[in-house]
């Protein structure tokens, strides 16, 4: 058969695969443990930790979406990001984004108070600033772009292509895009990592990460550290439901990217707004590496709010359609204030270094139609000049 493309991969994974009653889904296995047939040699499965045949599943189709040698799936996206960790050792040098999701820049530098490596905070979009971080031959850059919560945009092939010559490895945080998006493995990333409980799931329902590797070997030594640490996801309840929001993610996400951007061009000439970060508009730092390297512009964007924090209380306060809240990629809308919600565990000197105001919302864009959303969205703002 050809290759298939990721929308067929990501329904037809695990389709017509029960051996037993021939169930077109594949079962839900909630057992702990598994039988051993002799008591020197177990089977494939032994304790639901090490994994089940949910997880695996998972795992598989995860790898294969993202082109991978192999997945190993966490009981959250934190998760999958200390598993990485293991990667590292005293003395070594992670390099990661001054931009980041606040959760992961929190475990970075708690990390690296505790000694387990050195850490350097870089704004990767100046060139210059990422290119001395790379000549210092760091064990591990960590990427992420689109960046949480202002859409910034790093090359990640040229970051690899740099890494590649000195032995540093990449990871990249691809949650904003989904490997629907983007496939930063196949722009020469070592390490893919994502918060399922965005866009793959997909449904606000279940949290899960995962850590999808180039290398098999890497797979099977990150596997080992999951399990030992305790990091994996054996919920068989919440793996298959992880899995079914896997199948409709290329449908979704047409529909996320159709309103995002519906909505961005709505706020454009908005009085109410000073600011817009899309990758998708023409002025935006990084737009044509994002032409270049992703399939889309995904479903994020943000925007600063003139006016203050009681200009900001207000418009949330009249939004009928867009729920207050800290995750993203459901189906739901949802708007959140970074500088409040998702990044403040960052100090206010941290945040203004990396241009979070203290007015700024990101917005997830669901896929309610997009007339309503633009219309509800548009009221609020108009009645903060009334």
């Amino acid at each position: 058969m050809a290759k298939l493309h990721s929308q067929t991969l990501a329904v037809r994974s695990g389709i017509e695969t029960d051996p037993v009653y021939g169930a077109v889904v594949p079962p839900i296995y909630t057992s702990s443990n598994f039988a051993f047939s002799d008591f020197r040699e177990p089977g494939q499965f032994d304790y639901a930790r090490s994994g089940n045949p949910g997880t695996k599943l998972l795992e598989n189709t995860l790898a294969e979406l993202e082109q991978g040698a192999g997945a190993i799936v966490t009981n959250c996206g934190l998760a999958g990001i200390t598993l990485l960790m293991q990667l590292l050792e005293q003395g070594d040098t992670l390099v990661v984004p001054h931009d980041a999701y606040g959760g992961s820049l929190r475990l970075f530098k708690a990390l690296a108070q505790k000694g387990h490596f050195n850490l350097e905070v870089v704004d990767q979009t100046d060139e210059q600033q990422l290119k001395q971080a790379l000549a210092s031959k760091p064990k591990m850059i960590w990427l992420e772009t689109p960046s949480n919560p202002l859409l910034r945009i790093v090359d990640i092939q040229l970051v690899c292509d740099i890494a590649k010559q000195q032995g540093t490895l990449v990871a990249v945080d691809n949650t904003f895009l989904s490997p629907i998006l983007q496939k930063p493995l196949n722009l020469g990333a070592d390490f893919v990592l994502h918060s399922c409980t965005k866009y793959i799931n997909g449904h606000s329902d279940a949290l899960g990460g995962v850590v999808v590797c180039a290398d098999a070997q890497q797979a099977e030594d990150l596997g080992w550290w999951a399990n030992c640490l305790g990091l994996t996801d054996c919920s068989a309840l919440n793996n298959y439901m992880v899995l079914r929001g896997v199948r409709t993610l290329s449908a979704r996400m047409a529909v996320h990217q159709q309103n995002a951007r519906q909505l961005v061009d709505a706020l454009r000439a908005h009085p109410q707004v000073t600011k817009l970060y899309y990758p998708g508009l023409e002025e935006h730092p990084g737009h044509e590496i994002a032409k270049k390297q992703q399939a889309g512009f995904g479903g994020m964007f943000s925007f600063e709010l003139k006016g203050d924090l009681n200009q900001v209380q207000a418009l949330l306060s009249r939004l009928e359609l867009f729920s207050i809240a800290e995750s993203l990629g459901g189906t739901e809308s949802l708007i959140c204030c970074p500088s409040t919600m998702t990044h403040r565990s960052m100090d206010a000197e941290s945040q203004q270094k990396a241009g979070i105001a203290p007015t700024l919302l990101r917005v997830s864009a669901g896929i309610e139609h997009g007339d309503d959303l633009v219309a509800d969205l548009i009221n609020a703002l108009n009645s903060l000049e009334a």
